[in-house]
């Protein structure tokens, strides 16, 4: 039995060790004091971090992520639940089919969800002037993660709690507010935590759906690495990684995220 654990901890370790060594040699040579990016590094410094945090250009592209982060999790959230309501409680014929359609987005190569959009919104809609493509762009292919959590929260609630709410005299607004709604919070907000993360580190649609002059941290970073070869870039990496990681850990604390079962 022992030799069984161990036989199975050994490539348990190694996977997670080959996921996480990228981002351990990018945290190392953001602090490395060498006057280009290098691995390993060379000596100790915290000056492109000031350099990050100086720039104009990545501090406007990290905000504007944030701010896009969170219009997409609000946006995907009010989109993916009720959908996944309907498809739990409501709809009875063509199950498969509606819930293929919800998932498509996650399913296709999202390069090609990005060449799609951007035919379809420079030749049916108003083209890519404004930050609106990249909003919706970003919305279509996070809202299957919130419509299968939510999915997975309803299938964990027992419906008698709806059913005994109605038979006590309350609407369907007064049943999905004070009954529903808190038992599928937890599936509501882990997929819009994990509607932010994908919107946040996105680059295949925002390379394609961003507008003149709006650049997101990941594309700020692809196009820094073009022209630049510091270790910049590696502190904005680290920092983008860091806050992803505690966005994930401060939702687990406050809504805890281990109540949805999949």
């Amino acid at each position: 039995m022992k030799l069984a654990r161990v036989g199975l901890l050994i490539p348990v370790t190694a996977t997670y060790v080959f996921l996480l060594m990228p981002i351990f040699v990018i945290v190392l040579a953001s602090i490395n004091s060498a006057e280009y990016l290098s691995f390993p590094p060379s000596g100790f410094s915290t000056k492109w971090y000031q350099s990050f945090l100086n720039s104009d250009q990545f501090m406007s592209a990290f905000r504007r992520s944030i701010l896009l982060g969170i219009s997409v999790a609000f946006f995907a959230s009010l989109i993916g639940t009720p959908a996944a309501m309907f498809y739990v409680r409501f709809l009875q014929r063509n199950r498969e089919q509606f819930r293929f359609a919800m998932l498509a987005p996650m399913l296709l190569p999202e390069v090609l969800t990005a060449i799609a959009l951007l035919f379809f919104f420079n030749q049916v809609l108003f083209g890519t002037e404004t930050i609106l493509p990249l909003l919706i762009g970003h919305v279509v292919i996070t809202m299957p993660f919130v419509f299968l959590t939510v999915t997975s929260a309803l299938y964990n609630m027992p419906t008698a709690v709806e059913e005994a709410a109605r038979t006590l005299g309350a609407g369907p607004w007064r049943t999905f507010r004070r009954i529903t709604f808190p038992l599928i919070k937890s599936g509501i907000i882990t997929g819009a935590t994990l509607a932010f993360i994908m919107s946040f580190d996105n680059v295949n649609i925002s390379l394609l759906l961003k507008s003149i002059g709006t650049v997101t941290l990941p594309i700020q970073i692809l196009q820094y690495l073009q022209y630049d070869f510091d270790a910049t870039a590696a502190a904005a990496s680290t920092i983008s990684v860091m806050m992803t990681m505690m966005v994930v850990l401060l939702i687990d604390r406050i809504y805890g995220l281990r109540a949805v079962r999949f």
